[in-house]
């Protein structure tokens, strides 16, 4: 018997070496070279040949093509009946696309998926399951009302070769593989789910994709930092990369998207968990705004745009004497650093000492946002926490603070500016730049322009 070969992997780029090395050529990571074994036995290289057979016989040969004669068309993109996922993909699933949904442990993804698929009728799906049992799932689709779908087909099967035998049978029009760290092939002598694994999978699935014009979608599992599990590789393999993502207490899901080919990558999708699978959130300037705040301070209103959609959303603050000698700076949903750099601006431009206190901010919901706009409605929270002063109720506010202390000017004005009006809001702080082309009259909120921090607080709290 021949001996087993030792062969070393980068698990951030897919670096391969013969020896370990500290410090990856490729990519310039430390320590992330991973030991696999390469089998040499005979039946291992007749399972290979047959499985590279029978792959070849499912792509296909690639031929050259001149530039010239290639259709510039857009293929119409297959619609998920699901605006949520839609507008995160771009428009749709586009047809030989390969997309990669990843998320924590329970947070949805597999009744995301099932959910989405048990609507589309009109199309022939396989759903590969690798870890859950045909009884399992079917559970599921009666949890979610749709137990009696006729056109989804269910396959249990952790075997690559298997699974390409399967397709080749039933000629599906969308694959679901679920997860990609469960499948295996014989090509490689690893356990599912190690680096050569994971890379060999999805590279093989991309060719079948590619080749015969079927879109695939992969559920994989991500790692306790927060990054999808597996070789970095898998994410520059893929079309498409998309987040399931939110706080197991919360009822709230974000849908967002890391990488997309086909469109956009600062748009999100929100859903909401309810006992019979996840409902799309349409409006969610509604559900993520408390309904009755008055009186309280530390609760400013914002108006955010995430991708092409506008919302609303409750900033908290609290400030506090620091108890412990040290101050605290903590922030739930918005960027620490930044945090920083505002209680700053609040020092040095604006006057207010919080150099011996603890600061707590929340975005209400449990959502991330990246929005520069928020943070006006930061330093306002935080103001009126630190001097117990309740911001009045009908006031709504969107600014970009410089570290001079002035609001910069921000994108889509007029679209914040109307989504705070349809929520019945009175007055509206917004950067004095973004006056010049806005007619004022043709809104029934009122418009509160200003150049500085100073400004926006005088009109805050006069």
């Amino acid at each position: 018997m021949a001996k087993d070969k030792i062969a070393y992997v980068c698990s951030n780029c897919g670096q391969e070496s013969a020896k370990w090395i500290g410090k990856c050529p490729a990519c310039g990571q430390w320590n992330t070279f991973k030991e696999i074994r390469i089998s040499n036995e005979t039946g291992s290289q007749a399972a290979r040949s047959a499985a590279s057979s029978l792959r070849s016989s499912l792509e296909g040969k690639a031929k050259p093509v001149y530039l010239r004669d290639i259709s510039s068309k857009e293929s119409p993109r297959i619609d998920m009946h699901d605006n949520e996922l839609n507008r995160v993909l771009g428009g749709g699933l586009v047809p030989g696309s390969i997309v990669l949904l990843g998320g924590e442990p329970g947070i949805g993804k597999s009744t995301l998926t099932l959910q989405t698929i048990l609507n589309m009728k009109e199309h022939r799906i396989l759903y590969v399951s690798g870890e859950e049992s045909q009884h399992q799932l079917k559970m599921r689709a009666d949890r979610i009302g749709q137990g009696d779908s006729e056109h989804l087909m269910i396959l249990c099967e952790t075997s690559l070769e298997n699974i390409f035998a399967q397709i080749k049978d039933t000629r599906p029009e969308l694959v679901i593989i679920d997860s990609i760290q469960t499948i295996s092939t014989e090509e490689v002598e690893s356990s599912p789910g190690s680096l050569s694994q994971v890379r060999e999978c999805a590279a093989s699935l991309l060719r079948f994709s590619k080749s015969s014009g079927i879109p695939v979608i992969l559920i994989g599992h991500i790692t306790k930092e927060g990054t999808l599990a597996g070789p970095k590789i898998l994410e520059h393999i893929v079309d498409t990369v998309i987040q399931f993502e939110g706080d197991q207490h919360y009822m709230y899901r974000i849908l967002r998207s890391i990488k997309n080919r086909f469109g956009s990558t600062s748009e999100l999708g929100i859903y909401e968990m309810q006992q019979n699978g996840l409902r799309a959130v349409s409006n969610p300037s509604e559900l993520l705004l408390t309904q009755d705040h008055e009186g309280l301070s530390g609760i400013a209103i914002t108006a955010a745009i995430e991708g092409m959609r506008p919302f609303l959303l409750e900033t908290q603050a609290l400030v506090s004497t620091a108890a412990y000698g040290t101050p605290q700076r903590s922030a739930t949903g918005f960027d620490h650093r930044r945090l920083n750099m505002l209680l700053a601006v609040l020092e040095k431009r604006v006057g207010f000492k919080l150099m011996q206190k603890d600061v707590f901010v929340n975005i209400a919901g449990g959502l991330r946002v990246t929005d520069m706009a928020m943070d006006l409605s930061i330093i306002a929270a935080v103001l009126s926490s630190n001097v117990d002063t309740a911001i009045e109720s009908g006031w709504c506010m969107a600014g970009e603070v410089g570290l001079s202390g002035e609001v910069r000017p921000i994108n889509r004005i007029e679209q914040r500016i109307s989504e705070a009006e349809k929520l019945g809001f009175n007055h509206f702080i917004l950067p004095k730049y973004n006056m010049n082309g806005i007619d004022a009259r043709k809104y029934a909120i009122q418009l509160h322009p200003v150049k500085k921090v100073e400004e926006a607080l005088r009109a805050l709290f006069g």
